[in-house]
């Protein structure tokens, strides 16, 4: 009986407190009822055993984040690359039209003149020696290189190498015996997409900044990033990367270099670029010894074909050329004088095989030229019309445009 009694109270108490959810969850909520002396006439005989909670382990306390972990691991190895190089000018051709001196004279510039432009990126240092990696597009060209480090001291740097076909350079700075901060190389073949990315570097010249993401997408051609004159498959990453930041390093969530900061794609935000670090621990060693790095090349221009893309074509009027409606990679150019061209490779070709193995996408093809060496014979099987023939090519050394 006192147990109805009691249920019927309790029911009264939750239909007249209201309910609350506040940072003062652990007070009581005043009620009219005072239910002490009901409680104390209860038998604990009468209340039914309840199941008792599995109490949660509690979470581990840290000392700050993976992130400053990583960043204090790492920090004191990254540089600010300063650079000045002068650049010769030719005269406005505007200059010499008469309507334009007739108003301003004939004080302008009518020689070439010289011009000392200044850039600015980033780096780490990868030895005790003073070896640096970084972009070739941070110091090529460049007529003096200055180091800063993130306590503060100025090195003059000296460029030993650069490969403007992968982007990149290794620069050495003599510290006279000083001790140097060095940042750990990781392995980039076993990342993630999903994994952490941390970049750091010195944007817009504000030195060792730290930004945070994700490895977005592996293996993004150069081509899809909008520079098809490099040969690279690079890591994406939604880590801000900013004009200042090319060279830095691309860090897993261990504080050891996955990447090197290179691109951003300029009609787009969170979409970065960065070098694997295994392509750069491939041609490093070439650089530093003053070396060149060798690059193989057939000397096409090429594009990915589909069966959907070769109808579409096939169906214009006006179309030139009618093309096998095949997966493969369709020649929509020959650089003169180079292997293709000498093989008897023309426009409008669409290779299918390279050495027995089906090619389905110029990516595809470019990363099999690159794992060939230079004046390998390759026997490449293309669709001419509806005809199929087979050549032989001869890769030849790319050859740098300076």
């Amino acid at each position: 009986m006192i147990t109805r009694i009691l249920a019927i109270v309790l029911g009264v108490v939750l239909a007249f407190s209201p309910f609350q959810v506040s940072p003062t969850w652990a007070e009581p909520i005043a009620s009219p009822f005072h239910s002490s002396t009901l409680v104390s006439e209860i038998s604990l005989d009468s209340i039914p055993d309840a199941p008792i909670p599995i109490a949660q382990a509690p979470l581990p306390q840290q000392e700050g984040s993976f992130v400053a972990a990583a960043v204090e691991k790492v920090g004191r190895a990254v540089v600010r690359i300063d650079t000045e190089r002068t650049i010769t000018r030719g005269p406005d051709p505007f200059y010499d039209d008469p309507f334009f001196r007739r108003f301003f004279g004939n004080g302008l510039p009518t020689q070439p003149y010289e011009e000392r432009l200044q850039g600015q990126g980033s780096g780490f240092i990868v030895d005790g020696n003073g070896t640096i990696l970084t972009n070739a597009h941070v110091v090529e060209d460049a007529d003096q290189v200055t180091v800063i480090l993130k306590d503060g001291r100025r090195f003059n740097g000296e460029v030993l190498g650069v490969d403007e076909v992968t982007d990149l350079a290794v620069v050495k700075i003599n510290t006279q015996g000083e001790s140097l901060p060095t940042a750990s190389l990781g392995d980039s073949d076993h990342i993630k997409v999903g994994d952490w990315a941390i970049a750091v570097g010195n944007p817009l010249g504000l030195d060792n900044t730290v930004t945070l993401g994700i490895v977005s997408t592996l293996n993004r051609s150069s081509a899809l990033v909008g520079i098809p004159d490099k040969r690279l498959d690079f890591i994406q990453t939604d880590a801000a990367i900013n004009p200042g930041n090319s060279g830095g390093p691309l860090l897993n969530e261990r504080g050891e270099v996955i990447g090197i900061n290179t691109a951003i794609r300029a009609n787009a935000m969170g979409i970065g670029f960065a070098i694997p670090i295994n392509k750069a621990k491939e041609i490093a060693p070439v650089l530093a010894s003053g070396g060149q790095v060798s690059h193989p090349y057939l000397g096409v221009q090429i594009a990915t074909l589909t069966p959907d893309l070769a109808k579409q074509n096939n169906a214009d009027p006006n179309t030139t050329v009618l093309l096998p409606e095949v997966n493969g990679v369709l020649v929509v150019g020959v650089v003169p004088d180079s292997p293709a061209a000498s093989a008897g490779i023309r426009r409008g070709d669409v290779i299918v095989q390279v050495e027995g193995q089906p090619v389905a996408s110029s990516e595809q093809l470019q990363s099999l030229i690159d794992r060939t060496t230079i004046g390998q014979s390759l026997q490449v099987m293309l669709k001419r019309g509806d005809r199929t023939q087979q050549l032989s090519v001869r890769t030849a050394e790319l050859r740098s445009s300076t």
